[in-house]
């Protein structure tokens, strides 16, 4: 499932490349053909991230909601433009990690990478999801010429400038809202890290796990407790916290607490500039380019069962918590 990061991420392409331009819209699987109809040749006026959900404003208060869950994704083609706080001055996509030091961006072979990092403007075809792989490239990098792009797949929803076209595949929710339905789901989200004020987030964040009885674990999991965290970040920053992912939210000390929303803006910031889930610190650079290139260089405890705990040797321990994977070292988090 996609975590925050990528859904800021997500908004943000929305932002540079459909925001401001009229858009055509059609369902060509036809499970969204009455909302496409509603949005077809409107212009799209805002969109914001809230946590795990992405909504997209058009004229005359129309809202586009969507909720990726696990299996959805979207897919952009055409003139994709990046982030140019992140381009290098010679327009190749440079990085930084958490040291300051700049180095090349790396492309991750299992996926993580952002639209961004495949360099902009460039015409090119993406997927963006978790994952957020590159794809449709031809052997000589260059972009498939059709346009607009043929339709793969089963795609609930098709957006199209006269440039750009973002694709929606298998979403969890796709419906259209007026602003108050907007505002009601924002309002039932616990707080995000980039959506008003950091420091009325944490206490909100601090004021609701310390009254739970329910384990900490899961706290971290409940949208409405706290807005983007996903499995790998629930395991990384459990084990960063050294804390059990067993223990009762109110028996957390709040200085822990507070630790653990604060890592949480960290960790948020990092993964949306960099496209990946960085859980890792103080990495010299060599040790950061494996990080950045490998899922299993990139994390303390997250897919690593039965392998050592990268400070303390004990295996790392799998169990299902609320039906989800969760990774833990037994020794450092008792």
């Amino acid at each position: 499932m996609p975590e925050g990061h990528s859904v800021h991420r997500i908004a943000r392409q929305f932002d540079r490349n459909i925001v401001g331009r009229p858009v055509r819209a059609s369902s060509p699987q036809g499970r969204f053909a009455e909302g496409a109809a509603v949005l077809d040749g409107r212009e799209a006026v805002e969109v914001r991230a809230v946590g795990k959900q992405m909504f997209l404003a058009f004229e005359n208060e129309v809202w586009l909601r969507v909720h990726l869950g696990m299996y959805g994704a979207w897919d952009f083609a055409g003139e994709i433009l990046a982030d140019p706080t992140i381009a290098s001055a010679n327009g190749r996509m440079g990085q930084t990690n958490q040291r300051g030091t700049d180095i090349d961006r790396v492309y991750d072979d299992a996926g993580e990478n952002s639209l961004s990092s495949i360099g902009a403007p460039r015409r090119s075809r993406v997927r963006v999801r978790m994952s957020e792989q590159t794809t449709g490239l031809g052997a000589d990098g260059e972009a498939e010429a059709e346009w607009p792009p043929p339709v793969v797949g089963q795609v609930r929803l098709r957006l199209l400038t006269d440039v750009t076209c973002a694709d929606l595949r298998g979403p969890t929710a796709c419906q259209l809202q007026t602003p108050d339905e907007v505002l009601a789901a924002i309002t039932k989200l616990g707080p995000d890290p980039l959506v008003g004020d950091p420091a009325e987030g944490e206490e909100r964040f601090v004021a609701v796990v310390r009254r739970k009885p329910t384990p900490i674990g899961l706290l971290l999991m409940d949208q409405n407790v706290v807005s983007g965290i996903g499995n790998v970040y629930r395991a990384e920053m459990l084990f960063r916290a050294r804390l059990n992912p067993h223990t009762p939210g109110r028996d957390v000390l709040e200085e822990v607490v507070r630790g653990l929303w604060r890592d949480w803006v960290r960790l948020l910031a990092i993964g949306i500039e960099t496209g990946q889930m960085m859980t890792m610190d103080d990495l010299d650079p060599e040790a950061y380019r494996r990080a950045m290139a490998s899922r299993d260089d990139r994390h303390w405890v997250y897919h690593r069962a039965g392998l050592p705990c990268r400070v303390c040797g004990t295996a790392i321990v799998l169990e299902e918590m609320a039906a989800r994977k969760l990774y833990w070292c037994p020794n450092c988090q008792r």
